[in-house]
């Protein structure tokens, strides 16, 4: 089956199809994970977007029921340099062909994955079509051409569960799979913009009592639950584009400790009035090292995003807490007196490294003590003099 993928600014990859037939729309990113793409494929922060793996081997240890971020894919398209339809693992339960089939994903394999990157890399990230079968392939340019960025679109609402519940599950295990979490800690509320599930595993893990609820949940609704501490998830879009948002975000996070993860973390920095700006090509993958000024120590980890905060419009109550060691981007914040904190990276990972994992106990932390999880800290040792210059 041939496929085609046409970029907005005229370039052309010509492959082979799997997965889903038809013909899709979206803008293409390329992920630099090595392992992992089932909770890629599941995470919501990737709707209306076609993602390319830069791992030339993909579908190798095939797709099981477990290895889930979310209820379904949201990927709109799928790119790889070759697909491995006879998984060899001895958790598959099926093909990642015949899961993609079955939820529409459509897939293009044979095409020069290390061009099309490079290509990104050099022009940025843009609207595509990814099409199978024969096609007029001026059509699929001009359609290219003319889809709208991803600049002004609310998708976290589109993505969002539709009614609040309450999430028990922890995080998984060799030896047990699945365990449910103690429950008798804080009770968060966990605004769904477009929640990975092992975030809500790691807090339930923890202790905290987890009321997962929609991303147009008022300030009021929530005051009600009577919540310790509220947490903003990961979510695709625009973080400036999502209904409400900012305005809840900013009357809560004066209010209670607040903890912000990727869009989360976007739309806090927004309510407390700063900016953000559409970068060229983004950060996806689970190798992105990141410095924590205060301690100068550097993580590795897990990323997903196309947005960052304008670090010249911070207001001077909040802090810059990490930066990007590649670009210099924003990849922390912290306010300077209340109990809120945020990061533009992962800590769940899923998949990727686990060393950002502690930020969830400084999370609860702050919601037993109320107090102290924003402010200063330590000394930076880390001055701007001393950081290192971008890669």
């Amino acid at each position: 089956m041939k496929a085609t993928l046409a970029l907005a600014d005229g370039r052309i990859f010509r492959g082979r199809g799997f997965g889903a037939e038809g013909r899709i729309g979206g803008e293409v990113v390329f992920n630099t994970s090595l392992t992992g793409y089932q909770e890629i494929l599941t995470d919501p922060s990737y709707d209306g977007q076609i993602v390319v793996m830069t791992y030339p081997e993909i579908g190798n240890v095939g797709v099981n029921r477990e290895d889930v971020e979310a209820a379904r894919p949201f990927v709109r398209g799928f790119v790889v340099k070759e697909y491995w339809n006879r998984p060899s693992n001895w958790r598959a339960e099926r093909s990642l062909g015949d899961y993609m089939s079955e939820h529409g994903i459509v897939g293009i394999e044979w095409i020069d994955t290390r061009a099309l990157v490079r290509h990104i890399r050099d022009h940025g990230a843009q609207q595509a079509v990814l099409a199978t079968g024969e096609v007029d392939e001026a059509a699929l340019l001009h359609e290219a051409a003319t889809r709208p960025s991803l600049v002004g679109q609310d998708l976290a609402n589109g993505v969002s569960t539709a009614r609040p519940y309450r999430w028990i599950g922890g995080t998984w295990t060799l030896e047990r799979g699945f365990v449910e979490g103690a429950g008798d800690g804080p009770l968060v509320a966990a605004f769904d913009y477009g929640l990975k599930l092992n975030i809500a595993r790691s807090l339930a893990e923890r202790g905290c009592r987890v009321v997962v609820v929609p991303a147009g949940t008022s300030a009021a609704e929530v005051r009600a639950l009577g919540v310790d501490g509220l947490f903003l998830s990961n979510g695709p879009g625009d973080p400036d584009a999502v209904r409400g948002a900012v305005e809840v975000v900013s009357e809560l996070a004066r209010e209670m400790p607040t903890f912000g993860i990727c869009l989360g973390h976007q739309i806090l920095a927004l309510a407390l009035g700063a900016r953000t700006f559409k970068m060229k090509f983004g950060h996806h993958g689970g190798n992105q090292p990141v410095l924590e000024l205060d301690t100068c120590e550097v993580a590795i980890t897990s990323q997903n995003h196309g947005f960052a905060v304008d670090p010249e419009s911070l207001p001077s109550d909040v802090r810059v807490t990490h930066v990007n060691l590649n670009d210099r981007t924003v990849e922390g914040l912290a306010h300077r007196e209340l109990p809120v904190f945020s990061v533009q990276y992962h800590p769940e990972a899923s998949p990727g490294p686990h060393d950002a994992a502690p930020l969830f106990e400084r999370f609860l932390a702050s919601m037993k003590t109320r107090s102290g999880a924003g402010k200063e800290r330590s000394i930076h040792v880390c001055s701007d003099r001393n950081l290192p210059e971008a890669s």
